[in-house]
């Protein structure tokens, strides 16, 4: 899936808390924008397996989330929905197709790197690759709530981000004759 679908999804997560307490929108926003983007961090390393933890990231999700619950404060929340966003990254990543550049002519079977069993997931494939049409839906289906709760620069940002999105689903395919060799 696009980084933008993954922002979007863990901002569609905490939009329902931002709604119930407003004051905590702008820390829960900047918590899943920067967990939504964090898993793929790893482009560096080995993409989808540094920084994708599919299972074990829920056993630092659920601990931080139960804090902020406990203890709310724009630190707690902060942190509680990056966990949370990083952990629906990375298991959200199964459901689409593998990592590799031309999905369409050369299908991995590695969706995601299981870290608790020491093994490559398989894809799904539910959303074929990054930036494939479905994947362009779900992204503005998840914006539509977070653009009815949040405002100002995050709302700006989600709608940059939409529009975004749509260009990258519309050249996504030709992208790979525009990427240099060496980065295969």
């Amino acid at each position: 899936m696009m980084a933008t679908t993954h922002v979007f999804a863990g901002l569609a997560i905490v939009a329902p808390i931002a709604y119930a307490r407003p004051e905590f929108a702008v820390p829960l926003a900047v918590g899943a924008i920067l967990g939504g983007l964090a898993p793929d961090f790893d482009l560096v390393g080995v993409h989808r397996r540094t920084f994708h933890f599919p299972f074990s990231g829920l056993a630092v999700a659920a601990p931080a989330a139960a804090i902020a619950i406990s203890v709310p404060s724009s630190g707690t929340v902060t942190v509680a929905a990056f966990a949370v966003a990083a952990w629906v990254h990375a298991a959200s990543d199964a459901l689409g197709g593998g990592p590799e550049m031309d999905p369409w002519n050369d299908r991995s079977e590695r969706a995601v790197y299981d870290h608790v069993r020491g093994r490559w997931i398989r894809p799904r494939r539910w959303i074929r690759y990054d930036g494939a049409p479905e994947d362009a839906a779900l992204a503005v289906a998840l914006a539509v709530p977070v653009v009815l709760v949040f405002d100002g620069w995050i709302s700006a940002v989600v709608l940059g981000g939409v529009a975004v999105s749509l260009v990258y689903a519309l050249v996504r395919r030709e992208l790979v004759a525009w990427v240099p060799d060496w980065l295969e």
